[in-house]
Protein backbone atom coordinates (compact mmCIF):
# COMPACT_ATOMS: atom_id res chain seq x y z
CA UNK A 1 0.00 0.00 0.00
CA UNK A 2 1.24 3.57 -1.04
CA UNK A 3 1.40 6.46 1.45
CA UNK A 4 0.37 8.93 -0.91
CA UNK A 5 2.49 8.60 -4.15
CA UNK A 6 0.04 5.45 -5.48
CA UNK A 7 -1.22 8.73 -8.56
CA UNK A 8 2.29 9.21 -9.10
CA UNK A 9 3.31 5.78 -9.36
CA UNK A 10 0.42 4.74 -11.49
CA UNK A 11 0.79 7.17 -14.05
CA UNK A 12 5.10 6.47 -13.88
CA UNK A 13 3.96 2.31 -14.53
CA UNK A 14 1.54 3.32 -17.45
CA UNK A 15 4.11 5.18 -19.10
CA UNK A 16 6.42 2.33 -18.78
CA UNK A 17 4.58 -0.95 -19.46
CA UNK A 18 2.64 -0.48 -23.15
CA UNK A 19 -0.15 -3.19 -21.80
CA UNK A 20 -0.86 -1.25 -18.32
CA UNK A 21 -4.84 -0.31 -18.00
CA UNK A 22 -6.09 1.49 -15.09
CA UNK A 23 -9.87 -0.45 -14.91
CA UNK A 24 -11.58 1.51 -12.54
CA UNK A 25 -10.02 4.22 -9.76
CA UNK A 26 -11.81 5.74 -6.36
CA UNK A 27 -10.21 8.87 -5.06
CA UNK A 28 -10.60 10.34 -1.59
CA UNK A 29 -13.19 13.24 -1.52
CA UNK A 30 -12.51 16.36 1.01
CA UNK A 31 -14.18 14.95 3.94
CA UNK A 32 -12.13 11.35 3.50
CA UNK A 33 -8.58 13.64 5.49
CA UNK A 34 -6.49 12.17 2.57
CA UNK A 35 -8.33 14.55 -1.20
CA UNK A 36 -6.87 13.51 -4.34
CA UNK A 37 -5.19 10.73 -2.97
CA UNK A 38 -6.78 6.97 -4.42
CA UNK A 39 -8.74 4.88 -2.14
CA UNK A 40 -8.69 2.34 -4.36
CA UNK A 41 -7.78 1.72 -8.38
CA UNK A 42 -8.13 -2.07 -10.36
CA UNK A 43 -5.09 -2.17 -12.86
CA UNK A 44 -3.80 -4.82 -14.80
CA UNK A 45 -0.42 -5.49 -16.88
CA UNK A 46 2.30 -8.28 -17.78
CA UNK A 47 -0.51 -11.10 -17.35
CA UNK A 48 -0.77 -9.28 -13.51
CA UNK A 49 -4.08 -7.92 -11.98
CA UNK A 50 -3.26 -5.67 -9.10
CA UNK A 51 -5.02 -3.13 -6.13
CA UNK A 52 -3.54 -0.48 -5.79
CA UNK A 53 -4.56 1.77 -2.67
CA UNK A 54 -2.57 5.10 -1.15
CA UNK A 55 -3.27 4.61 2.84
CA UNK A 56 -5.03 7.00 4.82
CA UNK A 57 -3.12 5.98 7.74
CA UNK A 58 0.63 6.89 8.08
CA UNK A 59 2.77 3.34 9.03
CA UNK A 60 5.88 2.88 9.96
CA UNK A 61 6.24 0.14 7.45
CA UNK A 62 6.86 0.66 4.00
CA UNK A 63 7.09 -2.08 0.82
CA UNK A 64 10.01 -4.14 0.95
CA UNK A 65 11.65 -6.79 -1.03
CA UNK A 66 10.40 -9.93 0.40
CA UNK A 67 7.40 -9.39 -1.79
CA UNK A 68 7.92 -8.70 -5.52
CA UNK A 69 6.33 -8.03 -9.16
CA UNK A 70 8.04 -10.25 -11.18
CA UNK A 71 6.93 -9.67 -14.88
CA UNK A 72 8.36 -12.14 -17.56
CA UNK A 73 9.75 -10.87 -21.16
CA UNK A 74 10.19 -12.43 -24.52
CA UNK A 75 13.25 -10.13 -25.84
CA UNK A 76 15.86 -8.43 -24.01
CA UNK A 77 14.88 -4.69 -25.68
CA UNK A 78 11.62 -4.85 -23.90
CA UNK A 79 13.02 -6.02 -20.96
CA UNK A 80 16.30 -3.16 -20.70
CA UNK A 81 13.84 -0.83 -21.50
CA UNK A 82 11.53 -1.21 -18.62
CA UNK A 83 14.76 -1.98 -16.49
CA UNK A 84 16.29 1.38 -17.50
CA UNK A 85 12.97 3.09 -16.63
CA UNK A 86 12.25 1.45 -13.16
CA UNK A 87 15.75 1.97 -11.69
CA UNK A 88 15.53 5.54 -11.97
CA UNK A 89 15.01 7.03 -8.27
CA UNK A 90 15.10 3.63 -7.08
CA UNK A 91 17.82 1.18 -6.13
CA UNK A 92 19.56 -2.31 -8.18
CA UNK A 93 19.16 -5.27 -5.97
CA UNK A 94 20.57 -7.63 -8.61
CA UNK A 95 22.04 -5.88 -11.78
CA UNK A 96 20.84 -6.86 -14.86
CA UNK A 97 22.55 -9.78 -15.66
CA UNK A 98 22.75 -13.38 -17.06
CA UNK A 99 22.63 -15.39 -13.66
CA UNK A 100 22.76 -19.26 -14.85
CA UNK A 101 18.56 -19.76 -14.15
CA UNK A 102 18.04 -16.84 -16.48
CA UNK A 103 19.90 -15.47 -19.63
CA UNK A 104 18.72 -12.07 -18.85
CA UNK A 105 17.40 -11.38 -15.20
CA UNK A 106 16.89 -8.01 -12.59
CA UNK A 107 15.81 -7.24 -9.23
CA UNK A 108 14.83 -3.63 -8.69
CA UNK A 109 13.36 -1.19 -5.77
CA UNK A 110 11.60 1.84 -7.26
CA UNK A 111 11.26 5.04 -6.75
CA UNK A 112 8.40 4.00 -4.64
CA UNK A 113 9.59 1.41 -3.20
CA UNK A 114 8.14 -1.47 -4.98
CA UNK A 115 10.45 -4.46 -5.69
CA UNK A 116 10.43 -5.78 -9.31
CA UNK A 117 11.90 -8.80 -11.03
CA UNK A 118 12.51 -8.61 -14.29
CA UNK A 119 13.02 -11.86 -16.14
CA UNK A 120 13.74 -13.13 -19.83
CA UNK A 121 11.83 -16.26 -20.70
CA UNK A 122 14.15 -19.08 -22.15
Amino acid sequence: MFQGSAGAALETYRSIFPDFLIESIKIYDEASGSPGKVQIARVTFAEHRLIVIDSPIPHQFDFNPSISLFVDFHDEESLTSVFEKLSEGGETLMPLDNYGFSKLFAWIKDKYGVSWQLNLQA
